[in-house]
């Protein structure tokens, strides 16, 4: 039986090109970095990007290990009820880091997932991250609708399976859809699951699914570690620039201070 061992797969150790402070996805960078090592996707796509810190990792991983990969990005960009709605900024500052680095063998397509499904042909994705709409309909909808497209060598990705309340039904629908096909799940980081959708899967990739209790449960201690590193960088420099805020407002108000005491110091006649 193959196994799997992380320090084969130097990949997932490296800092990720991007880390915006939008994203819910850091924790699993990680991980998305040794997927596209051990998958070696053709086709590659995500329903749902955002600021594309998941996407970029992606596609960050194609690129260093210069794989003949196409990935594909859908959103509408718009936002919606779990996400709240935002500007057209989000997807400009996106194209202006992804285009340069990505945009040979990458696609952002602003559609609704629907709409961008007849672009790709039946059986023809390697790896599919849903992260759309989380209510239990719209990702269960997602799911049917992309699985014809899903080649025999496929696995679909769904963030937030650990997460309950909020009108989020991503758990529900893990729950039940895990019991069909090969699984794996991460908890931490609102949880992703990994499901093994095509009957002929890479092996590299089956491996995942044929752990141990022990050894799933050891490797998801190691990306649970690596993920939690890229939150708190995220973290420390939110930090950073809260101080740096406050040493600012410090000053202003210190040199107002000074100002004032300049002015009580100087003789009546210069005061004015």
């Amino acid at each position: 039986m193959l196994e799997i061992n992380p320090l084969d797969h130097p990949l997932a150790y490296g800092e990720p090109r991007r880390l915006t402070p939008f994203s819910a996805w850091h924790e699993h960078i990680p991980f998305a970095m040794l997927l596209v090592d051990l998958a070696r996707p053709g086709t590659l796509v995500e329903l749902g990007t955002h600021a594309g810190d998941s996407y970029c990792a992606f596609c960050q991983a194609v690129d260093e290990l210069a794989l003949d990969s196409k990935c594909f990005a859908i959103d509408t960009w718009a936002g919606d009820k779990h996400s709240a709605a935002y500007g057209p900024e989000i997807l400009a500052d996106l194209r202006s880091h992804h285009d340069p680095l990505y945009g040979r063998f990458s696609e952002l397509l602003q559609s609704t997932f629907d709409n961008a499904l007849s672009r790709f042909g039946d059986r023809s994705i390697d790896v599919l991250h849903i992260d759309g709409f989380h209510t239990y309909e719209a990702v269960r909808h997602d799911f049917e609708s992309w699985l014809p497209k899903i080649s025999s060598r496929g696995i679909v990705l769904f963030h937030d399976t650990a997460v309950t309340g909020f009108g989020f039904g991503v758990k529900t629908f893990w729950d039940e859809v895990r019991m069909r096909y090969p699984a794996f799940e991460f908890v931490h980081g609102n949880g992703l699951g990994v499901l093994g959708v095509g009957e002929h899967l890479p092996d590299a990739v089956q491996a995942l699914f044929d752990l141990k209790p022990e050894e799933a449960l050891a490797l998801s201690g190691l990306f649970s570690a690596l993920g939690r590193r890229l939150s708190l960088q995220i973290e420390v420099a939110r930090l950073q620039g809260k101080i740096g805020e406050i040493k600012r407002s410090i000053g202003w108000r210190a040199l107002r201070r000074l100002e004032r005491l300049k002015i009580r110091l100087l003789p009546e006649d210069e005061k004015y």
